[in-house]
């Protein structure tokens, strides 16, 4: 670990340290003081009997859902590097500064994934001290719901195989179902099948973890699994899961998953973790039951949504918020000198040396999602999220650009001081009284023109040009009555358009529909932009080179 953490010690500690001394990641977490479960649900008015136990410090509640009646406080993000921005590490520090200001707070998180442990990202569980606690168990197998939801994706794409094997008396003629596995792997893009090829999708951007974050209740989960499409037959016409009969087995598998995960903070903040889409190919949020669990056992909970606000944002306003009958309270937009600097054409490699020039460029990149935002009528307070090798002078001229365009802005060090770094932040979303919540299309528009509104008024492209397979697609989706949809885009996390080189703000780009899925379980239709693939690769120098177990621990997984 850097030297990030020296200022934290000398003020949690009072005690003077030398480098060999600061501690890593999963170090800091181990040596946490954390409550027991039971101890720590009884912070939010739950009770020994309303969980489901996975040792001393994890636990699934089973509480009935309440009213909501908390504040609802979404954190997102500018463009990303592919380093990450820190969204997670906010989030937590921000939920901890709000408990200790008195304010009863619940945050509420996606599951990681292990493509992004084992790939170039690694854990989503914070860092420093402003983390989720046990890392090693959220970012590997956690409670088991990824396994579950595998599971269950794949157990339907075996019953349709078999259905064709033994007669295909539903007449599919062409399979719409994928399926899935949790880690990255390129070979699976394209596989035959024995008859056809077809390829995997990784489980965060599987139908059945979108469906299972956007079901409000266990039966509309089953609702919405008997209403996934699962292929296509002779006279163009969809057919339903609902045929195979298969529905019991699935909530079978996924009835103990469909629970939300309880955990907490380094500073014991309740923390609810649970569904894990991602939002350059998914729909980016966590699940709807854990986000209203939280908004009724708390005043304050702090959700975030992945990659940048054209992507996670806009998915958790226009369908999440849809779908759950959510009204958000306030957006923070975090960003970072690293991140403004890459979209002001600095290369990666050189994102953390000095640049004043490209800083004042990329500040374009923070202008257009912060009016995105306000298009969805919302209080948005900017939070630069603070690196250990940020420069001064670059700080003070973010705040200055900050003051020149009247913007709320806070700077978070959370990661070094815990909640004492988010003190700031948090009181800025307090004094937040500037929201009146609105959607961006309305639903019932055409399939074109909700494309169309998102690729032009969010992303800014000036055009948006069709496949001829898209364009097919979306023939039978509006012939089979279908269209009145939210869309969920996939596309690179990157850049405002299509094309993940053209960072900061791009002009005059289109944008090119290459395909149109249907996730009718789900309730969205998916659009995917320009090169986008929904099975992600492994790096040249993958996470998995570092992790090892020693004297038996983890090690390395940060």
């Amino acid at each position: 670990m850097s030297n990030v953490l020296l200022d934290c010690f000398f003020l949690k500690l009072n005690v003077k340290i030398t480098l060999g001394d600061i501690m890593t990641d999963i170090e800091i977490s181990r040596s946490s003081k954390k409550l027991k479960i039971k101890e720590l649900a009884k912070k939010i008015n739950i009770d020994s009997d309303e969980l489901v136990l996975y040792g001393d410090y994890k636990g699934k509640i089973k509480k009935n859902i309440g009213q909501d009646r908390g504040k609802l406080i979404l954190v997102t993000a500018i463009s990303p590097t592919p380093l990450g921005e820190g969204k997670t590490t906010v989030s937590i520090g921000l939920g901890d500064a709000l408990w200790k200001l008195g304010k009863k707070t619940i945050i509420a998180l996606r599951e990681p994934s292990m493509g992004p442990v084992f790939g170039i990202k690694g854990g989503a569980t914070g860092g420093g001290y402003s983390q989720v606690v046990p890392m090693e168990d959220i970012n590997l197998h956690f409670t088991g719901d990824f396994h579950a939801i595998t599971a269950a994706n794949n157990l339907i794409s075996a019953a349709i195989d078999n259905h064709i094997y033994f007669g295909n008396s539903l007449d599919i003629q062409k399979v719409l179902f994928k399926r899935c596995l949790d880690v990255n792997d390129r070979s699976l893009r394209s596989v035959d099948l024995g008859g056809r090829t077809d390829n995997f999708t990784i489980t965060s951007a599987s139908e059945v973890m979108a469906l299972f974050c956007l079901a409000t209740s266990f039966y509309d989960l089953k609702e919405k699994l008997l209403n996934i499409v699962i292929g296509i037959d002779s006279k163009e016409s969809f057919i339903y899961l609902k045929e195979l009969r298969i529905v019991g087995s699935l909530l079978a598998l996924l009835k103990d998953a469909f629970y939300p995960n309880l955990v907490q903070t380094l500073e014991n903040t309740p923390t609810i973790i649970h569904g894990g889409p991602f939002a350059n190919i998914a729909h980016g949020c966590n699940s709807i039951v854990a986000t209203k669990m939280a908004l009724s056992n708390a005043e304050y909970v702090v959700t975030e949504a992945g990659f940048g606000a054209d992507l996670g944002a806009e998915k958790f306003f226009d369908i999440k918020c849809r779908t759950g009958k959510l009204s958000p309270d306030c957006v923070v937009l975090v960003a970072t000198l690293k991140a403004l600097k890459y979209h002001g054409g600095v290369k990666k490699e050189n994102i953390f040396l000095e640049n004043r020039e490209a800083l004042i460029k990329g500040f374009e990149n923070l202008d257009k999602h912060y009016d995105n935002l306000k298009k969805f009528g919302l209080g948005v307070v900017v939070c630069l999220n603070k690196f250990e090798n940020d420069y001064a002078g670059e700080i003070a001229l973010f705040e200055e650009y900050c003051k020149r365009k009247n913007y709320n802005y806070s700077i978070s060090n959370a990661y070094a001081l815990g909640s004492d770094g988010a003190i700031d932040l948090a009181r800025k979303i307090l004094e937040n009284n500037d929201s009146e919540f609105k959607y961006l299309y309305d639903i019932n528009e055409s399939i074109d023109s909700k494309i169309n509104k998102i690729c032009k008024e969010i992303y800014g492209a000036k055009k948006v040009i069709y496949s001829e397979k898209a364009k097919d697609k979306i023939k039978i989706l509006e012939k089979n009555k279908v269209a009145n949809l939210p869309i969920c885009v996939a596309k690179t996390q990157y850049s405002f358009s299509d094309d993940k080189n053209k960072v900061g703000l791009c002009k005059d780009f289109e944008v090119t529909v290459k395909e149109v899925d249907l996730y009718a379980g789900a309730g969205f239709i998916t659009v995917l932009l320009g090169d986008i693939v929904t099975m992600p690769g492994l790096s040249k120098t993958p996470n998995y080179e570092k992790i090892d177990v020693i004297n038996g621990e983890i090690v390395n997984l940060n």
